[in-house]
Parts: structure tokens; C-alpha cells; sequence
């Protein structure tokens, strides 16, 4: 089958892909395909922190995909970046560190039957891998307790950032003073709290999935093969010996050639949770009636591909201050411009060493709840969308989240044509519950921007405006200016064989197909109560050592 055979050849090298082909080609017995229908990054922006801003909606870095209208933002549609070059979303995320609470993994566990996915068994595999910066020094004392949670040497860096914000620790104390504790960590298991976020970054500079895991190896290990600009068409198979059919082959486009590619093992689909969904709708695994429709042969029907989308939509609350610096009026001339890049070449550190986000807090939208549902990511900046201007005057971002949406939407073909973008549809605040707790979320920012610590920089609420109150007005509100935070999972969730909609097992098989996995954030049968990137490499940790046993 196919021009070459490689025993595994692994869709996607984004934030899971470059893990496992740093774990599946350990082997030197064993030969490995990477396939990533980007570029190399080797494009200056990714490395530079603040470069996400250039490299979203870029071509040589995004997919650029666009939602359809959705009912629940009244009707509006979304830029939906997922990213398009080696290293994957990790080249163009906010490199945010975080793992989500306990409470998720319990979950996955209930719904798979297996405790393989128990919030300890999960805390093995995130150590696996973690450099974690506070572990450098000598373990001793109250780091012990530290490094029960956490790894050092491995490939996945775990930085502080490297600046401060005298806003952001107004804000900070603001929401201590309405009533949310400071943490230390925010993954211990319970994120509870009020803390600035670690990042992955080294010295300055992004830590992506490619530097982490295909960089240290690629030329060394004569067994792994990476191609870019390579994408795939569709999945091929044979017929096993039972009637189920086999993953045998890829076929993709490189340069404009076709080509197919043989499988002597597995195929890994790692191609996020929007191409992996498409990818087994276009090669025939899928809801049936979508397939026809589509004018796609049905090689099994599994009506769950490409449903259950789950994704996190931050409402952006943005506050006027005084008589305090923000990026805005740092960067309002071109002499303050100067002394950023002047800070980031000398020190690595600064504004251009920046994540989107600094300062998190993770709390409930009501005291009725058990757990945190809510998250913020508070920025000291503002600007009315992502791309356009900052804003004239000083000014922050309270951008809040529900980390649990009830809302579920879905990617679908619209051909079968593997050129055309899938259709997008996330369905946000499609349900009464998610409204209001969108509603809440808005009035709890309030809340901490009017406690005294917040006082001295007089805020003024410039976003959304105080002129809206009722829940009504708020939850309209929030499909006015909400947006995606970029955290998409589920559309091939695992789950029981006897879940109709389930597409894999505990392991990640198929379902129904043999030679087959899906790895990466799609598996998700919920998502995590916080940024999804570090998850989903824990889950290409695990699948890793599946893969390599046979299991």
C-alpha cells in the first residue's frame, strides 16, 4: 500500500502529533511518519511571545477558519484560529499553563469506565513530560510538597512570565476582597483562586510542541520522517479477516503532488478537533445521513464525529483607569514602542515577552456551585476586537469564561472535498443555564472592579456598560461581544462501546475500526475546567505508551 510504508504515521504535528513522534520513533526499530499540512516555524513570530497577535489569521500560521452565524451570539459568526504549522496551536496559543481540576478527570473516568483517567493516574502522565521552573533548584523544604505535583527535565518548559502590572495587582487584591483566595498553584488539582498564570516559555522566549519534542530528536533519529505541507485527503482501508475494516494508508497532497502513504501498524489522528473530525467524515467514518448527503461512501456509521463541540466563550468586560500605566498608553507612541523592543532584545522580558493574558482567577458564578465554573484572564490592555487598535486611553480587559458550558455544537463536511473548510458551528449560549451564568459572570466582574483596591485608579466600565442589568439585557449582552477563547474539544469523544455516540474507546481505538486512533483535544467528553493545550498533551503522554504496547 502506498509509495512508502512507515510502521506509524502520525496526522497532524500540532501540541499532541510532536509528542508522539518523539515517544513512538524512541524505537530506533520502528520507522515513523510525521505529517503536517503547514509549514516548518521557522516564521520569527511564533518564537516571540507577543507574536501571537501576527500569526492569528495569518495564512502561514492559522487555518483561518470562520464559525457559521450562531443564534446564541444573535446571529453573528467568529474567527475560529487553529493553527497551521509545525508545533500546532502551541505556536500560536497564549502559552498558558494549566491542567484543569480533578473533578474533570473524574469524570472522563465515569464516562469511559476507566480509571486510567482518574485525576492521579492523569498526574503521572503531566509530570512525564513538565520542566517545571521552581523545581531547578535543590528539592527541599516546602518544594517537596511542590514536587509531588510537578516534573522537572522534561521537554515542556514551565515558566514564570516576566513582567508586572501595578493594575493587575490592584485586580488581584480587588478580588481577594471579594472573596476569592489567593493560590500558589493553580494545578494542584483545585484552581480555586487568584494568581498570575505560568507560561511555557523559556527565558523569554514561546516553548512550543516542536522546540519541546521534534527539535532535541529530529536529526538524530534516522527512523522518524516529518513532511510539511503535506495534507492529508482521507483515510484508506482494507477488510480484516472479521469484516472490520483496517487502517491501512493514508492518502495526501504534498506540493501540489498526490500520494498515499502505507501503514504497517497504527494511524494517529492528531489533526485537533476540527481536522480530525473532518478527516474521518471525509475517509467514511461518520454520521451515515451527513455521509450521503455529503456524497461520501459510509464505511461505519458513528453519528458522534464531529459532535459534542465544547468550547470556552470569554465575555470581555473592559475598564477606563487613571494614573496607572497599560500596555495601551505604553504603546500609544512610537518612543514607547522603542523601549519595548529595546527591553525584550537586552532582557527578554517586557510587554513583547507578554502571554495574551497575566493575571487568572478562577471562581463560582453563584455560591450554590461546588466548584469554580468561572475563569478569568485579565489583560492590561484594551481594543474593541482582536486585530483591530488598542484603545487611546489606559484601560484593562476582565475577560471571563464559563469553564463547564452546557451549550454542544458540531463540525460537519460541506464536501467531500478535503479543500473545503468544514462547517463550524459551537451553538454558544444555546441553553438557559449557560445564559445565565453569563449573566452572573458579568455581574461578579463588577463586583471585584468596585472593591477599594481598585479605587485609586477610578475604573470606569467602558465594556459592556453599566446600562445594562437586567439578566435579559446581560445574557443578549454577552452574545453581542462574546468570543472564543480558542479552546475547542469533543468531537470524537471517548466513551463506552455501548455509547452511540461515542467515536473512541478508553484507549482511543476507533471504535468499530481496527489501526486507528484519534489523539488529541477532539477525545475530550468534556471539556477541561481551564486552557486545553498542557491537557491534551498529557492525553498524547498516555496514548503514546498504548500505541508502543499494542493496547
Amino acid at each position: 500500500m502506498g509509495d512508502t510504508v512507515f510502521d506509524y504515521v502520525v496526522i497532524g504535528a500540532g501540541t499532541a502529533g510532536c509528542l508522539l513522534a518523539n515517544r513512538l520513533s524512541a524505537d530506533a526499530s520502528r520507522s515513523v511518519l510525521l505529517l503536517e499540512a503547514g509549514g516548518p516555524d521557522n516564521y520569527p513570530w511564533i518564537h516571540i511571545p507577543v507574536g501571537y497577535l501576527y500569526c492569528i489569521d495569518n495564512p502561514r500560521t492559522d487555518w483561518r477558519y470562520r464559525t457559521d452565524p450562531a443564534p446564541g451570539l444573535n446571529g453573528r459568526a467568529l474567527l475560529y484560529p487553529r493553527g497551521k504549522t509545525l508545533g500546532g496551536c502551541s505556536s500560536i496559543n497564549g502559552m498558558i499553563y494549566m491542567r484543569g481540576q480533578a473533578r474533570d478527570y473524574a469524570h472522563w473516568a465515569s464516562v469511559t469506565g476507566d480509571d486510567v483517567w482518574n485525576w492521579d493516574s492523569c498526574l503521572s502522565d503531566f509530570r512525564a513530560h513538565e520542566d517545571h521552573y521552581r523545581l531547578d533548584a535543590v528539592q527541599q523544604g516546602d518544594n517537596e510538597a511542590f514536587a509531588a505535583l510537578h516534573g522537572s527535565g522534561g521537554e515542556w518548559r514551565v515558566e514564570k512570565q516576566r513582567l508586572r502590572w501595578d493594575v493587575l495587582d490592584a485586580f488581584a487584591l480587588a478580588a481577594q476582597q471579594a472573596g476569592i483566595p489567593a493560590v500558589a498553584d493553580f494545578n494542584g488539582g483545585d484552581n480555586h483562586g487568584v494568581s498570575y498564570f505560568e507560561v511555557n516559555q523559556r527565558k523569554g522566549w514561546r516553548w512550543n510542541a516542536s522546540k519541546a519534542f521534534l527539535r532535541p530528536i529530529r536529526k538524530q533519529r534516522q527512523n522518524l520522517t516529518v513532511w510539511t505541507g503535506a495534507q492529508v485527503c482521507r483515510l484508506l482501508f482494507s477488510t480484516g479477516a472479521d469484516g472490520a475494516p483496517v487502517c491501512n494508508g493514508v492518502e495526501l497532497v504534498q506540493h501540489g503532488v498526490r500520494r498515499t502513504v502505507g501503514v504497517r501498524r497504527e494511524a494517529v489522528l492528531s489533526a485537533g478537533a476540527v481536522g480530525s473530525p473532518q478527516l474521518l467524515q471525509l475517509s467514511g467514518l461518520g454520521d451515515a445521513g451527513l455521509l450521503q448527503a455529503q456524497g461520501v461512501p459510509v464505511l461505519a456509521h458513528l453519528p458522534g464525529v464531529g459532535g459534542n463541540l465544547q468550547d470556552h466563550l470569554q465575555i470581555r468586560s473592559v475598564y477606563q483607569v487613571q494614573g496607572v500605566r497599560t500596555l495601551n498608553t505604553l504603546a500609544s507612541s512610537l518612543w514607547g514602542k522603542a523601549q519595548i523592543a529595546l527591553e525584550y532584545a537586552l532582557h527578554r522580558s517586557g510587554p513583547m515577552s507578554m502571554a495574551p493574558s497575566q493575571l487568572g482567577i478562577f471562581t463560582r458564578s453563584d455560591a450554590s456551585r461546588a466548584h469554580a465554573n468561572l475563569q478569568y484572564h485579565v489583560q492590561p490592555l484594551s481594543l474593541e476586537a482582536f486585530g483591530q487598535p488598542l484603545h487611546a486611553f489606559p484601560a484593562i480587559t476582565a475577560s471571563v469564561c464559563n469553564l463547564n458550558p452546557s451549550s454542544r455544537g458540531s463540525v460537519q463536511i460541506r464536501s467531500p472535498r478535503f479543500e473545503d473548510a468544514p462547517r463550524i458551528a459551537p451553538n454558544y449560549l444555546a441553553t438557559i443555564e449557560d445564559r445565565q451564568i453569563a449573566a452572573d459572570s458579568l455581574r461578579l466582574t463588577r463586583r471585584i472592579a468596585a472593591q477599594p483596591a481598585m479605587a485609586r485608579y477610578q475604573p470606569e466600565e467602558f465594556k459592556p456598560g453599566v446600562q445594562y442589568q437586567t439578566d435579559e439585557q446581560l445574557a443578549r449582552l454577552a452574545g453581542d461581544i462574546g468570543t472564543t477563547i480558542f479552546h475547542p474539544v469533543g468531537t470524537a469523544q471517548m466513551g463506552r462501546a455501548s455509547d452511540p455516540y461515542a467515536v473512541v474507546d478508553s484507549h482511543l481505538r476507533v471504535h468499530g475500526v481496527r489501526g486507528l486512533r484519534v489523539v488529541d483535544a477532539s477525545v475530550m467528553p468534556s471539556i477541561t475546567s481551564g486552557n486545553t493545550n498542557s491537557p491534551t498533551l498529557m492525553i498524547a503522554e498516555k496514548a503514546a505508551r498504548w500505541i508502543v504496547a499494542g493496547v
